[in-house]
């Protein structure tokens, strides 16, 4: 039998200039993929570098986290952006995060979209709204198609990808509500956000053990596929929520380990 094994991600390398934000120092102990913000949404060069090689010094896959031009909005405001003005910009943002890899022995492996620019690529109600899931690949492709993608559990995003030939990892949020439809809540609304240990590691275990989510209507989405775990690093009790993650996945037999 097979070991039981998942992968526990999370949103690292957010700080800007002499503004901290998260525990990263500390949650890198605890998870095997690192997602860096490469400078449009957060981050900034010597960031980006000291995270990297944070991340290389406790043996986590490294990620570029690329999200939409908007420092000021953390990147979680949507921007109308053409495929093209898409694909350039996370090109853009793989290839900075790339350079400082080398520069530091390390390797990027995969890439994971972040914020609105996340939900825009991949919550697709409507064949029209493809054009940016296709651009994310298509760069990818473009850089380096050995890269993985991470992408929302079951979303038609990782259709796309694989259908172009490149990997994609399922995702599930351990801190985040879900609607019935496998979207996320909207963080403007109550409850989207899960800050309490013991309901995340209990939502944590029935979707891993138990492949199912409970959506916040009650409702739930059964026969889940999940790769990898993410806790969001700069929700308030990041740090406990990712220790709580791993010891109670460890307890059950589940060993965290890179996708």
């Amino acid at each position: 039998m097979a070991e039981a094994k998942i992968d526990l991600n999370s949103d690292l390398g957010e700080s800007f200039g002499r503004y901290k934000l998260g525990y990263d120092e500390d949650v890198m102990t605890y998870i095997s993929s690192a997602n860096i913000a490469c400078g449009f949404h957060a981050g900034d060069p010597v960031v980006m570098d000291y995270t990297v090689n944070l991340a290389k010094e406790n043996g986590v896959g490294i990620g570029a986290h690329p999200g939409y031009p908007d420092l000021q909005g953390f990147g979680r405001r949507s921007l109308a952006l053409s495929g093209d003005e898409a694909e350039k910009m996370v090109i853009y943002q793989i290839g900075a995060i790339q350079a400082i890899a080398k520069s530091l022995g390390a390797e990027v492996r995969h890439v994971k979209a972040h914020g609105a620019f996340g939900n825009d690529t991949q919550q697709l109600t409507e064949k029209g709204q493809e054009h940016l899931a296709i651009a994310l690949g298509n760069a990818v492709k473009k850089v380096d198609p050995s890269l993985k993608l991470i992408g929302f559990m079951g979303s038609r995003a990782v259709e796309i990808w694989r259908d172009m030939g490149l990997e994609a990892a399922e995702e599930i949020f351990a801190d985040r509500a879900y609607n019935p439809d496998g979207t996320l809540v909207s963080r403007r609304l109550p409850g989207s956000v899960i800050h309490e240990p013991e309901k995340v590691i209990e939502r944590v275990l029935q979707m891993v053990m138990e492949k199912r989510i409970v959506c916040h209507d009650g409702s739930e989405i059964k026969n889940i596929n999940a790769d990898t775990i993410c806790v969001h690093s700069d929700t308030v009790t990041s740090l406990e929520l990712v220790k709580v993650i791993r010891a109670g996945l460890e307890e059950k037999g589940i060993k965290i380990e890179r996708f």
